[in-house]
């Protein structure tokens, strides 16, 4: 375990009990940007059972973990993303309401976690090998949450485009990804460590990244109800990115290489000042805080 780089950014993860209100949330809550909405709405709908997942195997290594700075940590991360999976499923209703029915996605992600990723009834050696490969997975994705929310702050774009209740849930969300961004990584180093294992998972959750986000981006737009009045997907997406409104696909792509590195630490990515003054800020965490 990387002692030193964890000493030296040890925080004390709160979670924060935000609520959002979703009553004149249009459909399309990027402004004229149906595309950029609905890869918006792919991460409301994919994170709450991702986050589902890492609860569960942090929770699974809490026992193992004596040190007792990163288990207070491990639980206010538990804390968080428990918060965070709740503020996001509230979405599934709304979208519901408005025609389109994120079922089969929801569905198909339960299966992944409860199936898959969880893989009940493991006993003894295999299920403590198989805790280590769910917290290198959980720390490879941590990573990408964690590039995904620096990159939301820095979305000038959305300031004007999107909505400002949702506006203010991305980046509550994005900041609390960046602030815990060590947390996932240093479970895992604690418990295994294995550079093998962490590179392996790296690439497979990259690849697994890609094509949920294209799979759930295309049900969602094939089966807007607007579908007919807009332009061609291809030419939103490229309208889009070019306003700033979605990060470009370079955005990941670079980031893989970053995660292989040997000697990889979250606390490389840079100054988490900017997360932790929006959360002093963000209307719905000062809110909880009252």
């Amino acid at each position: 375990m990387g002692v030193q780089t964890y000493d030296a950014e040890a925080l004390s993860i709160t979670p924060r009990d935000v609520q959002f209100d979703w009553d004149d949330l249009p459909l399309h809550y990027v402004e004229g940007q149906p595309i950029a909405t609905h890869i918006t709405n792919v991460m409301h709908i994919t994170l709450p059972e991702g986050e589902r997942a890492m609860v569960q195997a942090l929770s699974d290594a809490l026992p193992l973990v004596k040190d007792e700075r990163l288990r207070d940590e491990m639980i206010g991360f538990i804390g968080q993303e428990e918060i965070h999976s709740s503020s996001h499923e509230d979405l599934h209703v709304y979208l519901d309401k408005h025609g389109l029915d994120v079922g089969p996605i929801v569905g198909k992600l339960e299966w992944l976690v409860d199936r898959v990723f969880n893989r009940p009834g493991l006993r003894g050696r295999a299920k403590h090998a198989w805790l280590c490969e769910r917290l290198a997975l959980s720390a490879a994705l941590e990573h990408y949450t964690a590039v995904m929310g620096e990159w939301v702050l820095d979305a000038d774009g959305l300031d004007k485009a999107m909505h400002p209740m949702m506006l203010d849930l991305v980046r509550w969300h994005g900041a609390e990804e960046v602030e815990h961004r060590n947390v996932a990584f240093d479970a895992y180093m604690y418990v295994d460590g294995s550079y093998f294992r962490r590179a392996r998972t790296g690439v497979m959750a990259s690849f697994l990244l890609l094509v949920i986000f294209a799979w759930a981006t295309t049900h969602l737009y094939r089966n807007d109800p607007t579908r007919s009045e807009q332009r061609f997907w291809l030419f939103q997406l490229v309208d889009a990115a070019r306003r700033g409104l979605i990060p470009s696909g370079a955005h990941f792509i670079t980031e893989v290489p970053v995660y292989l590195r040997r000697d990889f630490h979250p606390s490389q990515m840079g100054p988490i000042d900017k997360a932790l003054r929006y959360l002093a800020r963000s209307p719905a965490a000062q809110a909880a805080a009252s």
